[in-house]
C-alpha cells in the first residue's frame, strides 16, 4: 500500500509541477524570462533537496553514494535541466499571443517519455513487460497518435 501511496504522491507533484510550468511558461515574453524561470525552479527544487538532506543528517540517517553513481546522477541532472529550459520555452505565448496547450503538450511528453523507457529498459537492462503490459504501450502510443492529429 506504501509504494500506491508514493506513486499517487509523485503524481500529484509531477502534475502540479508541469501545470505550474505552463503558468510560469505563459508569463514569458522576453527571450530570458524561460531561463530566469527556470533558474527559479531549480533554485526551489535544490532548497527542497536541501531541507531534506538537512532532515537527513539531523536524523543520524546514514548518507552514501558510490562513486560510480556521480556521473549518472549529473547526467540526469542536465538532462532535466535541458528538458526544463525547452519546456518554458514550449509554453512560452509566441508572438500570436498562443503558447502551447498543457492538455496536449503534458500528455505527449509523458506518454513519449512511457514509450522511450519502455523500450530503453527492454534494450539496456533486459526488463521484460507481459504481454498486457505491451497493450498498455500500445494503447498509450495510439492514444498519443490521436492527440497529436487531434
Amino acid at each position: 500500500m506504501t509504494t500506491v501511496i508514493l506513486l499517487a504522491l509523485i503524481t500529484l507533484c509531477y502534475a502540479a509541477y508541469n501545470l505550474l510550468v505552463k503558468v510560469s511558461g505563459n508569463g514569458a515574453d522576453a527571450m530570458t524570462s524561460p531561463i530566469l524561470a527556470t533558474v527559479s525552479l531549480q533554485c526551489a527544487a535544490l532548497s527542497v533537496s536541501l531541507c531534506y538532506l538537512l532532515y537527513l543528517w539531523r536524523t543520524n540517517i546514514p548518507m552514501s553514494l558510490p562513486p560510480k553513481v556521480y556521473p549518472w546522477a549529473i547526467a540526469a541532472g542536465i538532462s532535466i535541466g535541458l528538458a526544463e529550459i525547452m519546456y518554458f520555452y514550449l509554453f512560452r505565448e509566441s508572438s500570436t499571443g498562443k503558447s502551447m496547450p498543457a492538455s496536449v503538450a503534458i500528455p505527449l511528453i509523458v506518454g513519449g517519455t512511457i514509450l522511450i523507457v519502455v523500450s530503453l529498459s527492454y534494450v539496456l537492462f533486459n526488463e521484460r513487460l507481459s504481454w498486457v503490459q505491451w497493450s498498455g504501450v500500445g494503447i498509450a502510443v495510439g492514444g498519443l497518435a490521436l492527440l497529436a492529429t487531434g
